[in-house]
């Protein structure tokens, strides 16, 4: 015979002679059934992200003119109304700049009146054949320029009056001063941009949130869904708000997306400030008072081949069904699903509330075989011994 062959069967016969003696007897397999009950619970999907609380609206207040700050009537959480005079620059400049724009309209006005009248008078003239066309039209020409220059004296006037009343610096809503950028005495200067001088929050009951939610988030993120936060400076204290807002630019930053989400945030009792981080939980699924089933009771299925021989199924023809056992007969329940959380189903129809549903079976091995065979296997190792007064 060849080598190979007798080599291969004397392997098969090893192995058949160690895998009888690590076997011992057959061993006997147990079933266990895992239910769980369908109660009625409140089936909740949340969100979790960080925003920035800020005042609803907030108006930041400048200076169209350059002066030096002479008077400042608010400071810092000042409440002001519409209107209020709130800051004043020195007019001095400005004063003058309006007086010299009156003085040029009198010229101008003047001017004007002279051409006016020697319009007139060559106009007689000309309609009696005494002065040229030319003559004419060099005196109409004139009087068009003296009405064309009193208007832009006019402008003028009114712009020196207007730069006058930019002096005067007042809110332009009722709100609280967030900030002051200008003390007394300091010069302003609106050469190239407008000046900050303060920033004013119209009304600090009336807060917001703004949150910045990733990019596989935001697709379950909808207006009115309810939103919970808490701040670091009252850990103890949850907010409520919801959703006003969705905004639909993107941001990127480190190559992670995000999108701004607005948040309501009542502030009756003023514990938010503008600034604070808030650590928000969005609802985007929220269903109270429903009867459900863990998740997996509609994945399980019983499987002949861990049943008994005692034990039958009845089954249904449905899309969607739970099981339950009763006695030995496992039976099967058409149901309807609804919302989801992963965890739990929502399902209507099919069986009632407390009934106990199949999720999920466990197997446990039992041997039979004799503790001796297994001690007396040579190929397992022996304990070792303890008795100290054995002969070397």
């Amino acid at each position: 015979m060849n080598k190979k062959v007798l080599a291969a069967v004397a392997a098969a016969v090893a192995i058949a002679v160690i895998v009888w003696l690590f076997s011992g007897k057959k061993k006997t397999e147990h079933v266990s059934f895992v239910t769980e009950k369908a109660v009625v619970a409140n089936i909740q999907n949340s969100i979790t992200a960080t925003g920035t609380i800020e005042p609803v609206t907030s108006v930041t207040v400048g200076t169209q003119v350059s002066g030096i700050v002479s008077r400042l009537y608010v400071d810092y959480n000042s409440t002001v109304k519409k209107g209020q005079v709130i800051a004043e620059l020195d007019k001095t400049n400005l004063i003058s700049q309006l007086n010299a724009a009156k003085a040029s309209l009198n010229s101008m006005q003047s001017t004007l009146d002279y051409q006016q009248a020697n319009y007139n008078r060559y106009k007689n003239l000309y309609e009696k054949g005494l002065v040229s066309a030319d003559e004419f039209e060099q005196a109409n020409l004139s009087y068009v320029q003296a009405k064309n220059q009193v208007a832009s004296a006019r402008e003028e006037v009114q712009r020196a009056q207007t730069n006058l009343g930019y002096a005067t610096i007042t809110s332009p809503i009722d709100g609280v001063v967030l900030s002051k950028s200008v003390e007394e005495g300091q010069t302003v200067a609106s050469s190239f941009s407008t000046p900050e001088l303060f920033v004013i929050a119209q009304d600090l009951t009336n807060m917001r949130v703004i949150a910045d939610i990733d990019e596989a988030d935001i697709g379950g993120v909808l207006e009115g869904q309810r939103v919970s936060f808490t701040v670091d400076a009252f850990p103890d204290d949850s907010f409520e708000g919801h959703v006003t807002q969705v905004r639909q630019q993107a941001t990127t930053e480190s190559n992670v997306v995000t999108y701004e989400v607005v948040i309501s945030a009542p502030n009756n009792d003023l514990k938010l400030k503008p600034g604070l981080t808030a650590n928000v939980t969005i609802f985007t699924l929220e269903k109270n008072g429903v009867l459900a089933v863990p998740a997996k009771a509609l994945r399980f299925t019983p499987n002949e081949a861990i049943l008994t021989e005692d034990q039958t199924i009845e089954d249904v023809e449905a899309p969607v069904k739970v099981w339950t056992k009763e006695g030995n007969v496992f039976k099967a329940h058409a149901v309807t699903v609804g919302t989801t959380n992963g965890m739990l189903t929502e399902i209507t129809g099919g069986i009632s509330e407390g009934t106990e549903v199949l999720t999920d079976f466990n197997l446990s091995s039992g041997d039979e075989g004799p503790a001796e065979q297994q001690a007396q296997n040579p190929f397992m190792p022996r304990p070792k011994n303890n008795n100290k007064n054995q002969k070397k």
